[in-house]
């Protein structure tokens, strides 16, 4: 929780410094405080990064690691925040930004609970269309291995449920300005 999270609610910013002082609370960083009893999972830092970071998209690799579309666990969170947003900084975790705007950062964003953290990331289409887009950061490998993922679910039974389809992928790449760059990948593997 965020000290501005317990003043919205009428608690006075004091208490948090006696449920710290009796072990209740555990401060992580400056204005970010954590129940000393939380179960903390392996996506710990992405709704800690989040939840200092509300307006920010989970994207690239982090959402590739939560939609089962990477085995590689990221060095750091990626975040997409807008073109002209100011970039947060924070102690830890590591974070690595991308910045978008109109169609590119609002196309494909999906809300899921992390720890009790509502966060805002990627569609599996746009995840992988974005790591066309900013294959410069990521590596084109990493795009390549993500479209074979993708595609190998939309033929499996992912594609009976509609979470991976070649539809949502093409309108991933409209959205994200990367239908060129990808047609080439695409009608290799397809």
């Amino acid at each position: 929780m965020r000290a501005r999270d317990l003043e919205a609610l009428g608690v006075p910013r004091v208490y948090l410094r006696r449920l710290v002082d009796k072990g209740l609370l555990e401060r992580v960083e400056r204005g970010l405080y954590v129940h000393a009893e939380a179960q903390v999972t392996e996506l710990h830092s992405i709704a800690e990064v989040m939840k200092r970071i509300p307006k920010g998209i989970v994207c690239l690799l982090s959402a590739l690691q939560l939609h089962g579309l990477s085995t590689e666990a990221p060095h750091a969170v990626w975040v997409m925040i807008d073109r002209h947003a100011r970039a947060p900084r924070l102690a830890s975790p590591t974070i690595e930004f991308v910045r978008a705007s109109g169609l590119a950062l609002s196309h494909g964003v999906e809300l899921k609970t992390i720890e009790g953290v509502s966060v805002q990331l990627t569609s599996p289409a746009k995840s992988v269309t974005d790591c066309f887009r900013y294959r410069r950061h990521v590596g084109l490998e990493v795009a390549l291995t993500a479209l074979r993922d993708y595609l190998r679910r939309a033929n499996g039974p992912a594609k009976r449920r509609g979470e991976f389809t070649l539809d949502a992928l093409a309108a991933a790449a409209t959205a994200t300005g990367t239908t060129n760059l990808m047609r080439p990948y695409l009608e290799a593997l397809v």
